[in-house]
């Protein structure tokens, strides 16, 4: 990969041309000054990494023409997904994206269960953290980031190729994720509120084929437990 000293991120690309949001416009003139006719790198989200060079410095619609494909990273032979409650405290729940999207997680949902204090989340609050730790960790994916929904509605939705895990503090057996989860596949993973899943949720999501699993010895705050899941899938692909 070239050393890049800035990444912007454009899903708006027509031809050799590349358009560039209001936000990521704002950033390149105004803040970075940059100027018609500098060269720039941006990735589309979707992979690819590209080298341009403004055509049209306009701060609210900056254009890039698009010179080359510098590269194509292809997806990763897993697919990790992790379905959270929200926390309470906002800044707790913007911290697991930041740090799941440096980690690479490629798909987040947010779910809210029978013990989930917070009710809502802003979205596109969401969806600019994480596409600012995407362009800070130098990734060229864009992980999916899903809007709240019950716990109850996200268990219809789940994909029958994943391997499906909820981790979980109630009385019963749990084996380390570390051992249950095997290479190179789709996994969605479950992590509850702060007062943790209730007995019936846990059974609901057996119900739909989730195992339960433990993610160490330690108990974990709701988005330390995310970070932990999307950390130990990638390392068991990494090995």
């Amino acid at each position: 990969m070239p050393k890049l000293s800035q990444l912007f991120y454009s899903n708006t690309i027509t031809h050799n041309q590349a358009i560039l949001s209001e936000e990521e416009s704002r950033h390149c003139v105004k803040v970075l000054r940059l100027k018609k006719g500098d060269e720039v790198n941006f990735t589309d989200g979707q992979g690819k990494l590209y080298q341009a060079c403004i055509e049209d410095a306009n701060p609210k619609k900056c254009v890039l023409g698009i010179q080359k494909t510098l590269e194509e990273v292809p997806l990763p032979t897993h697919h990790i997904h992790i379905a959270i409650a929200p926390t309470k405290n906002i800044d707790r729940i913007e911290w697991f994206v930041e740090k799941a999207v440096e980690f690479g997680v490629q798909e987040i949902s947010f779910i809210q269960c029978d013990r989930s204090e917070r009710k809502q989340i802003k979205l596109p609050r969401i969806e600019r953290i994480a596409l600012s730790a995407m362009k800070q960790s130098l990734k060229f994916y864009l992980p999916q980031i899903h809007e709240m929904i019950s716990f109850r509605e996200f268990l219809t939705r789940i994909k029958n190729d994943e391997q499906l895990f909820v981790a979980h503090l109630n009385e019963g057996e749990r084996l380390f994720l570390k051992d249950e989860a095997t290479k190179n596949q789709p996994y969605c993973i479950l992590i509850g509120p702060e007062g943790d899943f209730t007995p019936q949720e846990v059974t609901q999501a057996f119900d739909v084929g989730f195992k339960a699993v433990s993610l160490g010895q330690s108990r974990l705050r709701t988005e330390t437990a995310g970070i932990a899941a999307c950390h130990i899938l990638n390392i068991i692909n990494e090995v």
